[in-house]
């Protein structure tokens, strides 16, 4: 054996494990498929060569060479309790409630996560190496299936970095979408069953006796929670998916935490709107505290935790043929895809159309028209195509052509710069004018009573209304000509547009149809701001600097205010009598030093409690956020801060000590910090 073989040898191995985090951890791959096979087949041939140096953590050894006898049961060193249901918001806040008097009326930081519906599973490693992967089982007593858990490629074998003597995590094994239409045409191929749906196809490879078998379902892991551990450093539940990130372990995807328990609410709904996009199934999400001491406090009943509680929806599947694919123009000139169905019975009502949501979602799903398709609606929201059954795919179908120019007005389309939408940029195209009238005049926005979607078609199909001030200039003549529509109800309706200049600039902002501003950034712009004059001059760095605005947004609404059509439209609105006034937000008591600062408290503090020195933050002006990023302004950090601090200090973000802090608060040049 020569010392350049045993070097490449270790070199490929860590080669190869640094692409399988980029790709199962990072999203973000950095080479080819192709190049990942040929190190994989370098590897596997100079292990060949030299057997004695193969180690049961090398990539070459995720599937055994022998089935496994029998599955064997082992014990849980923790249980993997159950988790409490709720099917309603009110349950939800319910919930939340009893854990807030359980810490004696804390504040509580709640983590909103993804329900994988997958196969619950408990990983185990020891000096950074996998030991076992256990079943729930019955919470008590799961089975062995390490031998199957090795296949998944998104398991290390191997940790990396500073990692705990012992590392138990708590995950699911699940399997894509575009996966199980590649094993169900691979089974098709071979004339075997297909498989229904993805959970029963997890649930089944993960329990296989042979490895060589699962291996073929392409099972992966994604970890939510922890369990057994000795030496992990994490406080809070995001410091714990951060750290085990660094580890080489994938984590849920979209997980956020929030102050209180409404904002958490409002996410859940805006998660929901996004399942279509997403590669796997989800049959809920899952809201959890994320302190570890007051998960402790909080405990647990016989079957489940006090911390943890699913909102669940229901969620219905049916198969049906995709007859044609039509296309329609939004508010914002987003040209939406929409799939006509043979009619099916869903949810108790018959569906014949799915949004399609982009051009992009049509090729990654490889959609086309005469593909039978699987159709889902969850909770709440439209149907959306899940997947194409693609072994059912009769003859070769043609891509679908996504249009170059508006259908509406023939305007050439263009994509966003960075996104996934195309778009009509002509603002003056007939179809955005009706779905922007729509919009403004719903409930929500300007709350016209008597404005319904027929009579908006036929104002603007008659030329009287072009933008939102030409339906305050509508007189009792003109309406009272329109089909159907007598004195009274013309007489209705211009009391409700009169009623409607009252609304206020927080509406009114809503009721614009600014991409990106609904109704909570409106909200948010209007307290601060507090007048639409002050808004409109307000550079895009100030409104960027504004909590829960962002440069995505400020630039959107900074681009709309400045626009010739934005400038138009206010002045119109202005001449006609608007009130474009909002109370403004109170202001902080303390001395402002720290508006416009988003502030991280870390570690353990001697002056302050954590309340305390929020409540500080938020008095002199500042934001408190639970978790480092670029737009973090300082760190202030205690005894025995862990990952918050090793990532500001990456970022270069600056880090104060608590008398620090105290010195800024009062005015004091700051002293060098310690940590």
């Amino acid at each position: 054996m020569s010392t350049q073989d045993a070097q490449r040898i270790e070199f490929l191995r860590d080669e190869i494990r640094l692409h399988d985090r980029k790709y199962y951890v990072e999203a973000a791959p950095i080479i080819t498929d192709r190049e990942y096979d040929l190190l994989l087949a370098e590897l596997t041939q100079l292990e060949q060569q030299h057997p004695e140096l193969v180690t049961p953590d090398s990539p070459t050894q995720r599937i055994g060479d022998q089935p496994v006898p029998e599955l064997v049961q082992v014990s849980h060193r923790l249980p993997m309790l159950s988790i409490e249901n709720s099917y309603d918001p009110a349950e939800v806040r319910a919930f939340a409630e009893r854990s807030r008097k359980g810490l004696e009326g804390e504040p509580v930081e709640w983590v909103v996560e993804l329900k994988v519906d997958g196969v619950a599973v408990s990983v185990l490693y020891e000096a950074g190496r996998l030991v076992r992967g256990v079943t729930r089982g019955n919470g008590q007593v799961g089975d062995d299936v390490t031998h199957t858990l090795r296949t998944a490629h998104g398991v290390p074998l191997r940790l990396y970095g500073d990692y705990p003597p012992v590392l138990e995590v708590r995950g699911e094994v699940y399997i894509t979408n575009d996966d199980l239409v590649t094993i169900n045409e691979r089974q098709q191929a071979r004339g075997e069953k297909v498989f229904a749906n993805t959970r029963n196809l997890a649930a089944g490879a993960l329990r296989q006796l042979d490895p060589r078998s699962a291996a073929e379902k392409m099972l992966r892991l994604l970890v939510h929670g922890v369990g057994y551990c000795e030496g992990l450093t994490a406080a809070t539940h995001m410091e714990f998916l951060q750290q085990v990130r660094s580890f080489g372990l994938p984590t849920t995807p979209l997980v956020q935490s929030f102050p209180d328990i409404e904002q958490a609410l409002a996410h859940c709904e805006q998660l929901i709107a996004q399942l279509h996009e997403l590669p796997f199934e989800v049959d809920g999400l899952v809201l959890k505290v994320n302190r570890f001491d007051q998960r402790e406090r909080l405990g647990a009943r016989s079957k489940s935790p006090r911390w943890i509680v699913a909102y669940k929806f229901e969620k219905y599947e049916a198969t049906t043929k995709l007859q044609a694919i039509n296309v329609q123009v939004g508010k914002t000139g987003a040209i939406t895809p929409v799939a006509e169905l043979e009619p099916v019975q869903l949810a108790g009502t018959i569906v014949s159309r799915a949004s399609l949501h982009n051009a992009d979602e049509i090729v990654r799903k490889d959609v086309r028209v005469g593909d039978v398709v699987v159709v889902e609606k969850a909770g709440k929201i439209i149907p959306h195509i899940v997947r194409v059954e693609k072994h059912l795919r009769a003859a070769e179908l043609p891509e679908f052509p996504f249009p170059t120019v508006c259908p509406e007005c023939q305007t050439p389309v263009v994509k966003d710069e960075g996104g996934v939408y195309i778009r009509c940029p002509n603002f003056a195209c007939p179809a955005q004018v009706r779905e922007r009238i729509r919009f403004f005049a719903t409930r929500n926005a300007m709350d016209i009573e008597g404005l319904g979607e027929k009579l908006v078609d036929q104002l603007v199909a008659a030329g009287l209304v072009r933008g939102y001030g030409d339906l305050y200039r509508l007189e009792l003549e003109q309406l009272v000509a329109i089909e159907r529509m007598g004195k009274k109800s013309a007489e209705n309706l211009l009391a409700g547009l009169a009623a409607s200049k009252s609304r206020g600039l927080a509406r009114l902002l809503n009721a614009l149809s600014i991409r990106h501003v609904g109704q909570r950034v409106a909200q948010v712009l209007a307290e601060h701001f507090g007048t639409m004059e002050a808004l409109q001059q307000a550079t895009p760095e100030q409104l960027a600097a504004v909590n829960e605005i962002g440069e995505t947004i400020a630039h959107s609404v900074w681009t709309y205010l400045q626009s010739a059509e934005g400038r138009q439209t206010i002045a119109d609105l202005t001449e006609l009598g608007f009130d474009m006034t909002a109370p403004k937000r109170e202001q902080p008591s303390g001395s402002g030093v720290l508006e416009g600062k988003t502030i991280v408290v870390t570690g353990t503090l001697s002056k302050y409690s954590r309340d305390e020195i929020q409540e500080a933050i938020r008095q002199h002006g500042g934001r408190a956020s639970s978790s480092v990023s670029k737009k973090t302004s300082f760190v202030v950090a205690g005894e025995e801060a862990g990952s918050k601090l090793t990532k500001a200090q990456e970022l270069g973000i600056p880090v104060l000590s608590e008398t620090d802090f105290e010195q800024l608060l009062a005015g004091a040049p700051r002293g060098e910090s310690t940590n």
